[in-house]
């Protein structure tokens, strides 16, 4: 019977294809779109300032919130960029003064509810989202989180550690890189549009000033709180009023968001980036604001050029030509400073410089001669058919109310674009292109590998290299005296007499260490066996076996290399450097510091010595009231990620070996967290070491 159905359908709907024609794509009619309704929020102030839009939507048993803060990262200070970031998160993940960010997590999951925090460049936000039975209890989570946060400082450094991170993987993405640095070019790297996060900054940043950057800004006056969903709007705005009423908090007025005062910096730049097989590029100069009576003419005209499939980039430059593996090009008007007019693509490695050179005589049509009826009609009817999605759902629609409110802009600001969009004209595209448009201005930023292009960059003009280096976190050193230097002099001699004396020391010409290292599960969970040789204050060898192989590193504190399961190699920068860290920490060169001229020894506090060296290395010593042995050794060192880590080394179970006492516990730990326990098996000093036996590979 089945059979028979199936056959059925399938002859008729041979025979509807025999004698009736299937129009196309392009016979498709669409009826125009209808006047889009926007419902009216109500609004009301409540006592203590803070404004509220109120929408009411009773499909759904939901209601969810936002408050919208006037600040943004616009406003980190120079010297603690990424602050506000911080700040926004750990508003949320440290909790409040009652209840620490991870029982609120476990509160709101028994209910089914969120409440989230975040910052942007010109405003912050706190959100909600509850069931309708939930909303008073997922209120009151959110009135706490909004005015009394807590800011824990395991959540803080969390924060950081993160942001770290995130430094040591920005050079990861190279199509990123190009966005970026253009951005950086375009709005000046020491500002706050075109400045970004170094690991000094975070350094900086510390407890206090996320408690005062939250204190500056956060209050009543200075936000706008949209609710959305199953309620009634009277009894909503009752409910806020009590909510909030014991919170008067009064700031200053905020100052208005800098301005945009970089000039044009036009030319060719170079991100050099050899990992890569092809060029990211992004070529672009500054663009304007929404409210720019031009912002309609100027989308459609950059839709033409590199928007869809349909656009003259895209025919042209990808499928005529066959150089880019994507390309588009957008005009990126913001809120209340100029945005950018961009385009961005990839393309093969060997026609990076054919690409540009079509990119810009695309650039010249666009300027040079009126564009054709279809292809302004398909920008509009995209344009136009695309503006119902500013209003997919009555949230979006009560956030795009408020946003308009934020940034000053008239209610139907919306509708006036889409008046606008409507009556676009050739014309209007030939003069916006002509006038906005400016290949003077343009700064184009190519990543990749110049050794694959297939000619010289220069071709397009005088190459200005990017420097993709990250630099390195600037070690703290404690500013000393003769005073201090003296103290430190004094516990560094108190600590080499504690182990054997001066001369026992002194007389070390090479030492081997082999230890086992259990590692915290969340450092690995891995046993290491690791032995350890070091000839003087250069030869560093280290051996280990790992669950999945052995590793070798040797150095001569200049070069060295690596060894791998998956073969040798030049030592990595990171690794050198890693080396010549235990080699200079070694605690029987490093309680010596005081004869070398090289390095600098300060006390830090009552039992604690800062030793550094004049070519970056640094190191403080804890030492044990009691016995004068060194208590542990805290340095900066590259982790996992590449970010840098705070490492800590505790010492204990000190045992004789050869008239030295040395530890035979080390605890290990990195950003205040256990990371792994180290058992020593044997320590030996002047065993007759040479350099041969450190060198050869396995």
């Amino acid at each position: 019977m089945k059979r028979t159905l199936i056959a059925a359908i399938l002859l008729g709907s041979l025979a509807f294809g025999q004698g009736t024609k299937i129009p196309t794509y392009k016979e498709l009619k669409y009826p125009p779109m209808g006047q889009v309704k926007i419902p009216e929020p109500v609004q009301a102030t409540l006592s203590n300032g803070m404004r509220v839009f109120l929408l009411e939507n009773h499909e759904l048993p939901l209601i969810s919130g936002s408050v919208m803060v006037r600040t943004g990262n616009l406003f980190d200070p120079a010297d603690k960029k990424g602050l506000s970031s911080i700040m926004a998160e750990v508003m949320r993940s440290g909790g409040t003064k009652a209840k620490s960010g991870d029982q609120l997590d476990v509160e709101l999951e028994n209910i089914a509810a969120s409440v989230e925090s975040g910052m942007d460049e010109t405003s912050a936000s706190v959100s909600f989202s509850a069931l309708k039975e939930s909303t008073d209890t997922a209120l009151a989570i959110f009135k706490e989180v909004l005015t009394n946060p807590e800011f824990r400082q395991d959540k803080i450094d969390l924060s950081i550690t993160q942001a770290r991170s995130g430094i040591a993987r920005r050079n990861d993405e190279p199509d990123g890189i190009a966005d970026r640095e253009l951005q950086r070019i375009l709005y000046g790297p020491n500002t706050p549009y075109g400045w970004q996060v170094e690991y000094t900054d975070l350094a900086n940043i510390h407890r206090e000033d996320l408690q005062a950057f939250y204190r500056r800004y956060y209050f009543p006056k200075n936000m706008m709180l949209e609710v959305y969903g199953d309620f009634n709007a009277a009894e909503m705005k009752d409910k806020l009023e009590k909510l909030f009423a014991d919170w008067k908090v009064e700031q200053p007025a905020v100052p208005a968001f800098p301005k945009v005062t970089a000039p044009a910096a036009p030319g060719v730049y170079l991100a050099e980036k050899p990992d890569v097989t092809q060029t990211f590029f992004s070529i672009g100069e500054l663009g304007g604001v929404r409210s720019d009576p031009d912002y309609a003419s100027l989308e459609v005209a950059a839709n033409i050029l590199g928007e869809g499939f349909t656009s003259r980039l895209v025919k042209e430059v990808r499928t005529k030509l066959g150089y880019a593996y994507n390309i588009a090009a957008v005009w990126s008007a913001q809120w209340d400073h100029p945005g950018t007019f961009r385009i961005v693509g990839s393309t093969k490695s060997m026609t990076t410089i054919e690409t540009i050179q079509a990119i810009q005589t695309e650039l010249q049509k666009i300027r040079m001669e009126p564009v054709t009826d279809k292809e302004l009609q398909d920008a509009k009817d995209a344009a136009l058919n695309g503006f119902v999605f500013n209003f997919a759902s009555p949230a979006q629609t009560l956030s795009r109310a408020v946003r308009y409110e934020y940034y000053g802009y008239p209610k139907d600001f919306v509708f006036t674009y889409q008046k606008a969009l409507g009556a676009v004209t050739k014309a209007d595209v030939l003069r916006v292109a002509q006038a906005r448009f400016k290949p003077e201005n343009l700064a184009i930023v190519t990543v990749g590998n110049p050794k694959d292009f297939g000619k010289q960059l220069s071709t397009v003009g005088k190459v200005m290299p990017i420097d993709l280096t990250i630099p390195e976190p600037k070690q703290e050193i404690a500013a000393g005296d003769a005073a201090s230097q003296d103290r430190g002099k004094a516990l560094l001699a108190r600590a080499a007499q504690a182990m054997g004396g001066t001369d026992k020391l002194a007389a070390v010409k090479d030492w081997t260490r082999s230890l086992s290292m259990v590692m915290e599960p969340s450092a690995g969970g891995i046993t290491v066996k690791e032995t350890t040789r070091i000839i003087g204050a250069d030869q560093f060898r280290q051996d280990q076996e790992l669950p999945f192989g052995k590793m070798a590193v040797y150095s001569d504190g200049k070069t060295g290399w690596l060894a791998t399961p998956q073969g040798t190699m030049a030592m990595p920068a990171e690794i050198l450097k890693q080396a010549r860290g235990e080699t200079f920490r070694g605690l029987a060169s490093v309680l010596l510091s005081s004869r070398d001229t090289s390095r600098t020894v300060n006390a830090v506090g009552q039992n604690t010595v800062q030793v550094s060296t004049t070519d970056g290395l640094s190191v403080k010593i804890d030492f044990d009231a009691a016995t004068g042995l060194p208590a542990s050794e805290s340095y900066q060192e590259a982790g996992q990620n590449g970010a840098p880590s705070e490492v800590m080394e505790t010492f204990s179970d000190w045992r004789d070996s050869g008239g030295i006492k040395v530890p035979f516990k080390v605890v290990l730990q990195q950003d205040g967290k256990k990371a792994g326990e180290a058992t020593v098996a044997t320590f030996q000093f002047n065993t007759g070491l040479k350099t041969e036996d450190l060198a050869k590979k396995p």
